[in-house]
């Protein structure tokens, strides 16, 4: 079933205009709905209909679900914290509005319109909120698959080897059940809230009017052996709920996200690189469940894939699936987001599949970051581990061009602010502020792993009280924290914090602090986030944090008797950080006494400090909405995929010479500017040839100045020594020398330096001394040093490998070290070169252009100083003067402009020429003859 997508297009966000395609708006590892099993001694407990196969008989539903923040609780029992009171139980435990869930259904619904930006969502295959099927696959997988070479196939046969751990209270007859058991569709309570809420709140403003999810149903499957069961599942949720459906193996799943994604992507990411036995264990075999599934991924687009869909692939899970795309579907508009950080080069490449990783990213159009930092360390790293050029906008790989940015995700305000009018929201402020009357509170929830920071808080709060003793039964912290099964050690190691801070300043009326190791209800978690004085966030690493952010909406004085504008004390090293531009209290987790004097600040802040810093914050969220984010993306993303189009080599016309001639022949004042290796010659290394240039390159140059109205540049990265030498015998020819750094006026004997001597001369002696580091440690390559320009070669290097690596570190090394000196670092095929930022091929037009215009006769002053323009060049260095030329031309300076590239790269030029240097002289030979 195919549909029709209403998106943005146009330049100015907020217009929609409608057209043809029905975009994969995302691919992501679990789709927003899943499936709830009705076993023969159960009945179901979400809305839905039962299935093709259902039994008719009356059931009882078994409760399996544990309580979560943003589904239906009655039952809500908190663990019992040190020193608790006697109703502490009873005070979290309240029944909630059934009708109340924190998911959004099909159907709309005041409250149905918002999914929990941080859903802390349970590991995958527990079956702990739904009666669903648990997981076959073996934990670890099996680990002799390291004896094997690491393929696909080899992994389905060695999948079922090895000795397999037995797993918990699950058996066949169990799982047969399930194959024929009813079922219905449900929201699921994994996955990224913030991507969901992004695409309703887009779907709600009709900036868009359909999309189709791809991911799987978040549960084991291997249990669904009726193949016609499956195919019913997949039927409903792709007609109704508009989902495809990855079906997995349980192995291929659990070894791809469980052991993979989590205890390898996930660490790593978080600059936590894995150094435990039992991660180093998975890292080698799990790469090939990672694989796996990506590809699964990759081939259920690829069969429903149209001309004109968007792709658009979320986070970490599924790196590897824009190439995997691209190699089947070459047009393919995809793009990527990673909702997580991007670690430093240092880190990622610790990765023992790093190359696979950046690589599988860049088959993307687009790739997205949330913050600059992020989208800096890619950049760094595709340079540094993959030796390819990266510059602020994005990658040039050997044929195409990928876009970098950066965009913060934020929340849904609207459907925020519809689940705030819930009664019992109110119910709870008032509760909680009875019961927390005179007492300051700060408030908390947070996953309970280590890179969230709550080891870290909770110590730095122990310090504000020892430090701070007036503040001894005036301030209570609030800490909730949804723990993992993996982290058993530091779950005991924060509950012995609790326990000692509670044993050191509780008291029969006072508790300092209150630990509930559980999630609590939405209504509770609104209403918590709006009493509150503070909200502090230790996280050691975020992508971004919306937590955060729902405390500042939360905090706008909606409810009469709430404006306290609470205070935000935020790690600094959270993506929101970043965005809210230094009004929160920010705060380096590491540093408790810096964490314990912000606590203080927070706390004795006079209220027109804190209303000027909630109003810039608050300012700060309306404008980094989820909606802003979603069509901002999209609308990028069609800009950058028309304009790599556009510039891709074989959407580029062949040179007309029939038209370039009758150009030629109504023009007065002809200007050429025409790149000499790989142009006009074949490309050669000054060491091993004579520097003489081909006779019939200095004939065609003669053949067309013997006409006065040319005049005729030649560019080049040589020196200008080396082109006096070359272009000896062709009097009154222009020459740009080093990429512009020199020039020799056409008609003139002198040569020009454009750039600053004494600047050229600090910034080499710097990157000398970088690059002898790494000659030293890279035998067969050498320095090639230039008046403004070095040139780091490797080419003859017999391990090319080893030298490559030396070259992006070296690479990397300099444009860290000499940013501040206006020099960059641009890795080329066997070479890395050195060479100023504020000079190029393009300046030196400029110059041309002006010093023409100069020339001309007072009369014709307002006129251009030429009428014909062509540029003709081979390289990465020719696409500024491309970029210059056509602007010329669009702007109608000069009446006929021709660009034309020789290169197979995608290009800026306007034509191309696939004869290379042959073609470009028999070009310019016939315009000669027309003279």
């Amino acid at each position: 079933m195919r549909s029709c997508l209403e998106l943005v297009v146009a330049p100015a966000l907020g217009t929609t205009q409608s057209c043809t395609t029905t975009p994969h708006i995302a691919t992501i590892v679990f789709l927003p709905n899943t499936i709830n099993f009705t076993l023969p001694t159960s009945s179901p407990s979400r809305g839905g209909r039962p299935g093709p196969h259902a039994p008719k008989r009356s059931t009882t539903k078994i409760d399996t679900s544990k309580p979560s923040l943003f589904t239906q609780q009655r039952d809500l029992t908190p663990p019992q914290t040190p020193i608790a009171e006697a109703d502490h139980d009873e005070f979290f435990a309240q029944v909630e509005n059934p009708d109340l869930r924190g998911h959004f259904p099909k159907q709309e619904g005041p409250r149905s319109t918002v999914a929990p930006s941080d859903p802390h969502s349970p590991a995958w295959g527990t079956g702990r909120i739904f009666t669903q099927p648990r997981s076959r696959a073996s934990s670890p997988p099996p680990a002799d698959i390291l004896k094997h070479k690491k393929t696909v196939e080899k992994a389905e046969i060695l999948g079922r080897a090895g000795i397999r751990q037995p797993l918990a209270e699950r058996s066949d007859s169990h799982d047969r059940v399930f194959a024929h058991a009813d079922w219905t569709v449900v929201p699921a309570d994994q996955g990224n809230g913030g991507l969901r809420n992004a695409v309703q709140a887009a779907v709600r403003n009709d900036k868009l009017t359909d999309k189709i999810w791809v991911g799987t149903l978040g549960m084991p499957t291997d249990a669904l052996e009726d193949t016609q069961q499956k195919q019913d599942i997949e039927d409903r949720l792709a007609t109704e709920y508009d989902c495809l459906t990855v079906f997995c193996k349980d192995s291929d799943f659990d070894g791809h996200y469980t052991h993979y994604s989590k205890q390898i992507l996930w660490p790593v990411f978080h600059y936590q690189i894995p150094d435990n036995p039992k991660s180093k264990a998975y890292e080698d075999h799990s790469w090939v469940y990672y694989v796996k599934v990506n590809q699964a991924f990759a081939d259920k687009i690829v069969k429903n894939w149209k001309r004109g869909d968007v792709i658009w692939v979320h986070d970490y899970h599924l790196l590897l699936v824009p190439s995997m795309v691209r190699k089947k579907l070459p047009d393919a508009k995809i793009g990527f987001f990673l909702h997580v950080a991007f670690p430093s080069s240092e880190v990622f490449r610790c990765l023992a599949v790093r190359k696979e990783l950046l690589e599988g990213m860049l088959g993307a159009n687009l790739i997205g970051f949330q913050i600059h930092e992020y989208a800096r360390h890619f950049l760094q790293t595709c340079s540094r581990l993959l030796c390819v050029e990266a510059t602020n906008d994005g990658v040039q790989l050997e044929d195409r061009f990928v876009d970098v940015i950066d965009l913060a995700i934020g929340i849904d305000p609207v459907a925020l602010d519809m689940n705030r009018d819930d009664p019992n929201v109110a119910s709870w402020m008032k509760t909680m502020q009875d019961r927390y009357f005179g007492k300051k509170l700060i408030v908390a929830r947070d996953k309970l792993d280590h890179v969230r920071g709550v080891r870290q808080k909770l110590l730095a709060y122990e310090l504000f009280l020892n430090k701070y003793p007036e503040w001894r039964d005036r301030v209570v912290m609030i800490q909730v924290a949804t723990s993992t099964t993996e982290q058993a050690e530091l779950d005991a190691t924060v509950s012995d914090i609790v326990t000692r801070v509670n044993s050191s300043w509780a008291n029969l009326a006072y508790q300092p602090v209150v630990y509930l190791k559980q999630d609590i209800s939405y209504p509770q978690y609104l209403a918590l986030l709006t009493v509150a004085d503070a909200l502090m966030i230790t996280s050691q690493r975020e992508g971004m944090n919306l937590t955060s952010h729902e405390y500042l909406f939360c905090q706008d004085g909606k409810f009469e008797g709430h404006n306290k504008f609470g205070s935000l004390i935020l790690s600094e090293f959270t993506g929101s950080s970043s965005v809210f531009g230094g009004n929160e209290l920010c705060v380096n987790p590491w540093d408790y006494r810096q964490c314990a004097d912000a606590i203080k600040q927070a706390l004795e802040m006079d209220d027109e400090e804190k209303q000027k810093r909630w109003k810039a914050l608050y300012k700060a969220v309306m404008h980094h909405t989820a909606e802003h984010w979603f069509t901002a993306f999209l609308t990028r993303l069609e800009k950058v995929y028309a304009e790599q189009h556009r510039r891709d080599t074989t959407s580029v016309p062949r040179l007309s010479i029939n038209q370039l001639g009758r150009q030629y022949q109504k023009s007065e004042r002809r200007l050429f500017i025409l790149d000499y290796e790989g142009t006009l010659a074949s490309w050669g290394s000054p060491n091993d040839i004579i520097l003489t240039s081909p006779q019939r390159t200095l004939d065609v140059l003669n053949d067309l100045l013997l006409d006065d109205r040319n005049t005729i540049y030649v560019m080049s990265g040589r020196q200008p020594e080396e082109l006096d030498r070359l272009f000896k015998r062709v009097p009154n020819l222009g020459l740009i020398a080093e990429n512009g750094c020199f020039l020799k006026e056409f008609g003139s004997s002198k040569w020009v330096e454009m750039a600053d001597p004494e600047k050229m001369r600090d910034w080499k002696e710097s990157v000398e001394g970088i690059m002898e580091y790494y000659h030293e440690r890279t035998p067969g390559s050498w320095i090639e040093p230039r008046h403004c320009s070095l040139i780091f070669h490797y080419k003859s290097c017999e391990d090319q490998e080893s030298a490559a690596r030396q070259a992006g570190d070296c690479a990397s090394h300099i444009n860290d070290a000499c940013e501040e000196q206006r020099v960059r670092a641009i890795p080329v095929e066997g070479a890395v070169v050195v060479e100023p930022i504020d000079w190029s091929k393009g300046t030196a037009a400029m110059q041309i252009f002006e010093g023409l215009k100069k020339g001309l006769a007072p009369s014709v002053e307002h006129e251009s100083p030429v009428d014909f323009l062509m540029v003709a060049g081979d390289g990465r260095d020719d696409e500024v003067i491309f970029r210059w030329a056509n602007e010329l031309g669009v702007d109608k300076t000069v009446k006929h402009v021709t660009t034309v590239s020789l290169g197979s790269r995608n290009t800026e030029a306007g034509y191309t020429l696939t004869q290379g240097v042959t073609g470009v002289l028999t070009v310019l030979q016939k315009l000669a003859m027309l003279s």
